[in-house]
């Protein structure tokens, strides 16, 4: 005969069962929510979880919080975050990151500093992510504070940390900051090194960025990723250093990132920075479905050596292929019409942005056609629309700077005295404006003036950056500056290349230093003697000394090239029939057989 079960393992039975009955069904519930990452099933997900009475766990709504956050509905997470009773520290940093990937940064830093109070100890990713939020705000002050607990917290040779705290740095321009953290880590990995070399060549450090590049490939057996590539190409591309872009571009190709919309684009801005836009353009034509990005990159390039028309036709072709313009596209198109006098196809393009576009058009839209309208030599709608313009202090400089140049070109002193008068009160482009407003005086034929601001500048300290040029030679770059040959092993060689080919530009009708435009207080045959050594000259005698025949010379420049030496390049390349591409601060300069790209139109 069965005996009856006792009551107590009955019910012990029952738990159990309800028990694993819970624990399977939470499973499921986690493991869809694992995978879940659309707005549509977390809302279901969330609905089944406060059913099944779920929610209560942190464990699971932890689950669902990162649901929301994946499908970037914060404002759902922020709710749901506030619904869980204990809230771990898994909870805190799923929001934060949140904030952060929605680009709300600040909101994430404030929960942040909540932290503490809600006896909530921050983990690696928690100081990760909020330094990362510091990176968007280029916040330094708060990053350093940040980096400050950090190191409390016994995090500071922790590889993911530190590898956020160099790209912090970087980001807030801090570069050596950035530097000292790299330096002290224990180990790095990939994105350790690509986070440094990104900060150099982000800042201008081009050279430190490919020499820690050149460490990495000694150093490291992991291949670079795409990020580091892009970054070295971009060193290379504000260098001008043609072979390292090269050696570069095959380091892309080993690593099976050519076809990589973000990497073409950084070469095709590449190439074309340095002068070759003919590759620019194959490796342009070589992407199957070329995004903004690249076609953007392509339409500067275009830009920047005076070809508006190709421009106009890129960006029409990105239109009719149904790529949206954006911002940059458009600083782009402008740029490229006020460099090729199409002022009326600019005036229309600025009149499209909003009408067909939905962009509004920034300072930077409305410097371009300030220089548009300035070059084509119509300076009172330029300097209307200057003075209508609403801008910060940096914005402003470029602007009234632009709008000084055009007053110059066209011997307008009136328009140029107001531009010179706005810089120099805002302390910017001090030494710029003071030269360009004297240079307008000497044109306008007002000598006297231009003495007396020359006195101003001594009295005032007020220095004019030298005019500095360099040409790279078989992967080694050489600098000259104006005047200075006495620094160069071949310098007498240089000056008496330049003395012969200037005896043979006079033969052709050329006069040395014509145009007025170098020094006011030095007589016409020392004047000529000082354009004949500008730092272009220069670079350019040490390059036809020691390259091949019919080898391009290229050569970059600090400053704006003068239209002495630009008449004088044409002449040159015509005598020892060489093409050279001269980069200057503004734009690209192609001679060949006497005549440049530009069209004397710069």
């Amino acid at each position: 005969m069965r005996q009856p079960l006792n009551r107590n393992l009955v019910s012990a039975l029952s738990r159990q069962t309800h028990l694993s009955f819970v624990q399977t069904e939470a499973h499921s519930h986690i493991q869809r929510l694992r995978n879940c990452s659309d707005f549509v099933s977390a809302a279901s997900l969330h609905s089944n979880v406060l059913k099944s009475g779920l929610l209560a766990h942190t464990f699971t709504a932890n689950h669902l919080l990162n649901c929301y956050v994946r499908s970037r509905r914060i404002d759902h997470a922020r709710n749901l975050f506030d619904e869980i009773s204990e809230p771990n520290i898994v909870s805190w940093t799923s929001l934060i990151s949140g904030y952060v990937d929605v680009g709300r940064p600040g909101i994430a830093l404030r929960m942040f500093g909540k932290m503490p109070g809600c006896s909530v100890m921050p983990n690696e990713f928690t100081f990760a992510t909020v330094i990362k939020a510091c990176s968007i705000f280029s916040d330094l002050r708060t990053g350093k504070e940040i980096h400050a607990r950090l190191e409390v917290f016994g995090f500071r040779i922790n590889l993911v940390v530190c590898s956020s705290l160099v790209d912090m740095y970087g980001k807030c321009n801090d570069v050596d900051g950035a530097r000292r953290v790299f330096d002290l880590m224990g180990c790095r990995n990939v994105v350790s090194w690509t986070s440094m070399i990104t900060a150099y060549a982000q800042n201008a450090r081009g050279d430190e960025a490919l020499q820690l590049f050149r460490e990495f490939s000694h150093l490291m057996s992991d291949r670079p990723n795409h990020f580091m590539l892009t970054s070295i190409v971009s060193a290379c591309s504000s260098l001008g250093r043609l072979v390292s872009g090269k050696v570069a571009h095959g380091a892309v190709i080993r690593g099976g990132h050519d076809l990589s919309d973000v990497v073409a684009s950084a070469l095709v801005d590449m190439y074309a920075k340095c002068g070759c836009l003919d590759y620019s353009d194959k490796i342009f034509r070589r992407i199957r479905y070329p995004s903004v990005v690249p076609y953007t990159s392509m339409i500067v390039g275009a830009a920047k050596f005076g070809l508006g028309k190709l421009s106009l036709e890129l960006v029409s072709e990105m239109i009719d292929r149904g790529i949206k313009p954006n911002d940059v596209t458009f600083v782009g198109v402008l740029h490229a019409c006020s460099h090729s006098g199409l002022v009326d196809e600019g005036l229309e393009h600025l009149k499209s942005m909003f009408d067909k576009h939905g962009i509004l058009p920034s300072t930077k839209h409305y410097t371009c056609v300030v220089d548009m309208l300035g070059r084509t030599g119509r300076l009172d709608e330029a300097y209307q629309l200057a003075k209508s313009i609403q801008a910060d202090q940096n914005s402003r400089a470029l602007l009234w700077g632009t709008l000084l140049s055009a007053s110059r070109l066209h011997g307008r002193v009136d328009i140029a005295v107001e531009a010179s008068k706005q810089l120099i009160d805002s302390n910017q482009q001090v030494a710029g404006a003071y030269v360009a407003l004297s240079n307008t005086y000497i044109l306008a034929g007002e000598w006297d003036k231009a003495h007396n601001l020359r006195s101003e500048m001594k009295r005032n300290q007020v220095r004019k950056e030298p005019g500095c040029s360099w040409i790279e030679i078989k992967d080694s770059s050489y600098v000259f500056y104006a005047g200075d040959v006495s620094s160069c092993a071949q310098g007498t060689e240089m000056v008496n290349l330049l003395r012969e080919l200037e005896s043979r530009m006079k033969e052709r009708g050329y006069v040395g230093g014509s145009n007025g435009l170098v020094f006011v207080d030095v007589e016409e045959e020392a004047k000529e003697e000082i354009v004949g050594l500008h730092s272009e000259r220069l670079a350019l005698a040490f390059g036809l000394i020691n390259t091949p025949e019919g080898v391009t010379i290229r050569i970059m420049k600090n400053l704006r090239m003068c239209t002495d030496c630009h008449e004088a390049f044409k002449l040159i390349s015509e005598i020892v029939e060489r093409d050279f591409v001269v980069r200057d601060v503004n734009r690209f300069h192609h001679f060949k057989n006497g005549f440049c790209i530009c069209g004397d139109f710069w």
